[in-house]
């Protein structure tokens, strides 16, 4: 049994990467970072042309009818780049189309995000990482209220697929908000825009499925914020690696002092692991192991809370490789250290999703 990656996913991986070094340099992502209207259109029609807004949607929708392991390698080449684009709800949006949506939905829908025309936001923080004060949606009679946050790509969504406080799922057009119904959150990552949505008798239309597409959502944004802070942690790692051969001091690079191999010896020793967990993970996802219950979800956990840690370490010790330059704006290793921020508190700290892990396993009620 090959355990691998395909030639195919390999080459998809490889050329995405050298997509994003032409559509998302760091320049660009300078420039969204610094302009708050920025949406990165630019970049996500570039992508989209790539194929990668259909990357799970079914052929005959338009999409390239791929697994989430193929969206997780596309979510690595993307923290990689620290790219700003919405890519969680180019993926959870058709899943959840495609396992809670009826026909018409389906159709209405999945082609316009497969061409790129549109983009998608997922409103479930509040379901997954637990509500703030003042937040959660309710649903009566078909009309939404209440606020979501942390929404990624929420602000310019032409699709919102929001839970409410009972674990179901809606459906509303981004245009049913006006501007007053979308707020821009202040957030350490400047490479993505997380939204507050406001909403006051809302139309939305139900998504069969209620809390078990509710955790398959979860469970695969988990692992698309796993693989994103994967290839945001190797990134630092290639960046602290190739700074300690060139950086010389006492008249020696300093990747010849024994103290800055075993710095980055021990980052590339703590990601390894984390690469196969994430792979599995997404895997699993659409290929559970027969007879094992919960095996898909406590593997997105795992990953999730691993990568968390693990990129928290990168961050931290790719830095300090780096010294006072670490933290400068001229070298940019600030977009990924936040990045990594972001993701290790995004739909969960590593506490929350063990936590939920312990209760899949019946060791916590």
């Amino acid at each position: 049994m090959d355990f691998a990656l395909t030639q195919d996913q390999r080459m998809m991986q490889e050329s995405l990467v050298r997509t994003l070094a032409d559509a998302s340099p760091l320049d660009r992502v300078r420039r969204f970072a610094d302009d708050r209207g920025d949406t990165g259109a630019d970049v996500w029609r570039a992508l989209a042309e790539f194929g990668l807004a259909g990357v799970v949607i079914p052929e005959e929708h338009g999409g390239l009818g791929l697994t989430l392991l193929d969206a997780a390698l596309a979510s690595e080449a993307l923290g990689a780049a620290v790219a700003p684009v919405p890519f969680m709800g180019a993926v959870l949006a058709p899943i959840a189309l495609m396992r809670g949506g009826s026909a018409a939905q389906q159709a209405q829908w999945l082609p316009k995000l497969a061409r790129g025309e549109i983009t998608a936001a997922v409103a479930i923080s509040e379901s997954v990482a637990g509500a703030r004060d003042g937040a959660g949606v309710t649903a009566t009679n078909g009309k939404l209220n209440g606020k979501a946050l942390f929404v990624p790509g929420g602000v310019a969504a032409g699709l919102l697929i929001v839970a409410d406080t009972a674990g179901e799922l809606h459906l509303t057009p981004g245009e049913a908000l006006d501007s007053s119904g979308r707020t821009l959150m202040p957030g350490i990552d400047e490479t993505r825009r997380l939204a507050e949505l406001t909403f006051d008798d809302t139309p939305a239309e139900p998504l069969c499925g209620g809390p078990e597409l509710l955790a398959a959502l979860r469970d695969a944004a988990w692992v698309l914020i796993a693989a994103d802070s994967l290839g945001a942690g190797q990134a630092m790692l290639e960046k602290a690696v190739a700074y300690a051969k060139e950086r010389r001091q006492f008249d020696r690079v300093i990747g010849s002092f024994q103290a800055v191999k075993h710095m980055c010896a021990e980052m590339a020793a703590e990601l390894e692991p984390c690469r196969s967990l994430v792979w599995y993970a997404a895997y699993a996802f659409d290929n559970a192991p027969p007879g094992v219950s919960g095996e898909a979800s406590l593997m997105a956990a795992h990953a999730k809370a691993l990568t968390s840690e693990v990129g928290r370490f990168v961050a931290r010790t790719a830095t300090e490789v780096h010294g006072g330059m670490g933290i400068t704006d001229l070298l940019g290793l600030h977009f990924w250290f936040k990045r990594l921020g972001l993701n290790r508190q995004l739909l969960g700290g590593p506490e929350r999703v063990r936590e939920i892990a312990a209760r899949l396993q019946g060791l916590s009620v």
